[in-house]
């Protein structure tokens, strides 16, 4: 311990003895040599507070929160750039099936389906135009003769099992996007807190609060932070986004699928049952 009032021999500056006469303090802590602690840090201490030197040398729970959070981002982006790509196909496709359907050959809808198979309504199509081959195929009449009443409610229910799967595959993706967005933040506080647990560590370890002490850990937290908000932020815009894309699709889903039932039920023919028609 060095008691107040000592002279040190530190030479005289501007007419007046520099001393380590401290009133009412106790100087508990270190002897520099060639160097006047001024609790200031040197430039090249603060030069290494690189971000890549920062997170190696972080803690290995706040390079788990690190790279979670870089993991999540990484795929938030992947998913953000395929819904992009597959929704705007879905509807651009969508549209040009819609005019060649509403031109009332079953045949040229047939082919066109085939062609746009990023539209919903097409995929849709070719399921109960498939299933409508198969019951034709099965009756031994052309698809043009129509359908009888218990061939009219499978066929609705292979349209309304397309519709409800053409929605979900539309869907698919998004709930990693709704989950990065709203948790992603909550698990970069979580290693802001780790990093200022670590700043208090290192301050009971160096028995100082110095900035050169302190700052490593609080670089630590203010990355985490950065990184939670870097992966909700566009996770949350894109979601939002996309759910607007998908209601619009999912009108276009309900109305084709409706129109397409009500367009086989013109073309149904009351086909008799086995004893009627014998009665017949």
């Amino acid at each position: 311990m060095i008691l107040a009032g000592a002279d040190w021999g530190v030479p005289h500056w501007g007419g007046q003895h520099w001393s380590s006469h401290l009133t009412g303090q106790i100087w508990t802590g270190q002897i520099w040599t060639g160097q006047i602690w001024t609790g200031q840090v040197p430039s090249a201490q603060l030069a290494s507070l690189d971000i890549l030197d920062l997170m190696l040398q972080a803690s290995w729970l706040a390079k788990f929160v690190l790279l979670l959070l870089a993991l999540a981002s990484v795929i938030s982006w992947a998913i953000i750039a395929f819904k992009w790509r597959e929704l705007r196909r879905a509807a651009e496709d969508s549209e040009a099936f819609l005019e060649v359907y509403h031109e009332g050959s079953l045949e040229s809808a047939h082919d066109a389906a085939r062609e746009l198979s990023a539209s919903p309504l097409a995929q849709i199509f070719l399921d109960g135009y498939g299933e409508l081959s198969r019951i034709a195929r099965y009756a031994g009449k052309s698809l043009a003769s129509g359908l009888g009443e218990m061939q009219q409610r499978t066929l609705d229910r292979v349209v309304e099992w397309s519709a409800a799967g053409e929605a979900q595959r539309l869907e698919r993706g998004l709930e990693f996007l709704a989950t990065t967005g709203s948790s992603a933040p909550f698990v970069g506080l979580f290693g802001t807190v780790v990093g200022i647990i670590a700043s208090f560590h290192q301050i009971g370890e160096a028995g100082s609060a110095s900035l050169a002490v302190v700052a490593p850990g609080i670089a630590e937290a203010l990355i985490a932070t950065a990184m939670g908000l870097a992966a909700a932020i566009p996770a949350s815009i894109f979601y939002n986004h996309y759910v607007g894309q998908l209601r619009k699709l999912g009108n276009s889903i309900d109305l084709f699928t409706a129109q397409f039932q009500a367009d086989l039920r013109a073309r149904r023919v009351q086909v008799a049952d086995g004893p009627r028609a014998a009665g017949g």
